[in-house]
């Protein structure tokens, strides 16, 4: 894929300045054929998504250093100014005048000279993910609920505040308040409901069905 965009920027580039000048996309050189373009693919960038109704493309872009060479400078900066104002009239490119640091320039061992970054973005399209019809109706079937609530108690029928109640198969709990009551809200109605009490080092296990009577529990501590 990367190749294909090489393609269409050397394309770009020739129509700019000609299609006798010569095109690299190898590292830039100190001495180049005579005068001559380099397209050096410096990066690859991150891209955001696009926004899309659809299934959005992979993005990115692709970095490139474009930089000209003549023995006359004057024919070098014409080429240079020729594609550089060609990429900025280009919505689909963006244009970085930012200069090359002089240790990048001293890692291609080469003298500085005037270069611009070319940003152009590369996409993958992906197909959409195929999804089976709905042929029928969709159908919900509610289930009644109820609640479950009760008192526990201690001693001489004294509230037990801090008991902890769980109910196992709802994967529920909560903890008796300081008069000893307890409440579970939306609990599948006409079920027994096994029912675990925690208090004070003791535990107690039952069942229960959610009535709208309170579950009376004495624990023996």
């Amino acid at each position: 894929m990367i190749e294909q965009t090489d393609q269409e920027i050397g394309a770009w580039v020739q129509r700019v300045v000609g299609d006798d000048v010569p095109l690299s996309f190898a590292v830039p050189t100190a001495v180049a054929p005579e005068p001559s373009v380099n397209l050096y693919l410096w990066e690859l960038l991150d891209a955001p998504p696009l926004r899309s109704q659809q299934r959005p493309p992979l993005q990115i872009y692709l970095r490139y250093l474009i930089t000209t060479w003549a023995d006359e400078p004057a024919t070098a900066h014409r080429l240079l100014g020729q594609l550089v104002f060609a990429a900025l009239a280009n919505p689909e490119f963006d244009v970085d005048l930012q200069p090359l640091p002089p240790e990048s320039w001293l890692a291609l061992n080469i003298a500085p000279r005037p270069a611009f970054f070319l940003r152009v973005p590369l996409r993958l399209e992906q197909p959409e993910p195929d999804v089976p019809l709905v042929r029928a109706p969709v159908v919900l079937n509610g289930t009644p609920v109820t609640t479950l609530h009760g008192i526990i108690h201690g001693p001489n029928q004294t509230p037990l505040s801090g008991a902890r109640i769980e109910l196992p198969a709802l994967q529920r709990s909560t903890y008796s308040d300081a008069h000893g009551k307890f409440h579970f809200a939306t609990i599948p109605a006409g079920h027994q409901q096994a029912v675990r009490i925690k208090a004070k080092g003791q535990l107690v296990e039952l069942s229960a069905a959610p009535t709208t009577e309170p579950l009376i529990v004495t624990i023996d501590l």
